[in-house]
């Protein structure tokens, strides 16, 4: 049977291993994605959203690095207690100096991201929940990378997944994210197992066609500097979450 996104224990999740096999330096995979964020970011004025949302934030920072640039509040929501620990470590002392590429790319393609990373980090709150935790209509934009295909093995939970990131935000708000693409259940560092969900571009703009406004999905070729998780590269979104009835 398909493993469900309540039978993984994500208190467990690899943080160390995790880092060190995806972000502990700036892959191409991640430039690609950042380059395509920045373009959407540079579309809003800085300060000009209220308040975004990295759902699923993981130990991830260059999402809410690139928010950064337009957010005037940024929750960070974060269900599982390894990540939540190191994410409250980087808000809280100073980054982790593998980030500083990171930073460095974001504010090289948008001037509107904070000229620090301390800085960039200064708006960002972290909340302790998951996807389904979060009020309907509660941000003016939402962010997710890498979460709803890598939460589940089951598509319609994937499903429900990505309604749910759609109705966090009002009618109008905006949207990106990023998914592995066609991605296994996999492995992390020696041991660990995790759910996969694989989808591609065809079944993301699927899902999120009825869903939203000016929808725009691509794809990112595989990266060979990246561990071979089965994957066959990522897909990036970007939409407007549009008028409905409440999922």
């Amino acid at each position: 049977m398909a493993v469900l996104n309540d039978d993984v224990n994500w208190d467990s999740w690899p943080v160390e291993d995790y880092l060190a096999e995806n972000y502990r330096e700036l892959h191409p995979a991640d430039a690609a994605i950042i380059t395509h964020h920045c373009a959407f970011y540079r579309e809003l004025a800085p300060g000009s959203i209220g308040r975004s949302v990295e759902v699923g934030a993981g130990p991830n920072l260059y999402p809410l690095i690139l928010a950064s640039a337009v957010s005037r509040h940024i929750d960070a929501v974060e269900a599982g207690a390894s990540n939540a620990a190191y994410l409250e470590r980087q808000l809280n002392r100073t980054p982790d100096p593998s980030w500083l590429p990171f930073h460095e790319l974001c504010r090289s393609l948008n001037p509107d991201v904070p000229a620090t990373l301390e800085r960039s980090l200064s708006a960002v709150r972290l909340v302790h929940g998951d996807l389904r935790s979060l009020a309907p209509g509660n941000y003016d934009l939402a962010s997710m990378h890498f979460v709803a295909e890598g939460a589940t093995e089951d598509f319609e939970e994937f499903k429900q997944f990505c309604r749910l990131f759609v109705r966090c935000v009002a009618p109008g708000g905006r949207l990106v994210a990023a998914f592995m693409e066609n991605m296994p259940t996999y492995r992390i560092g020696a041991a660990s197992r995790w759910p996969g969900c694989p989808v591609d571009t065809e079944i993301i703009t699927e899902v999120f066609t009825p869903l939203t406004d000016e929808l725009t999905v691509s794809h990112i070729p595989s990266d060979p500097t990246l561990p071979d998780y089965g994957d066959s590269g990522m897909v990036v979104l970007t939409g407007v979450a549009a008028d409905r009835p409440a999922a």
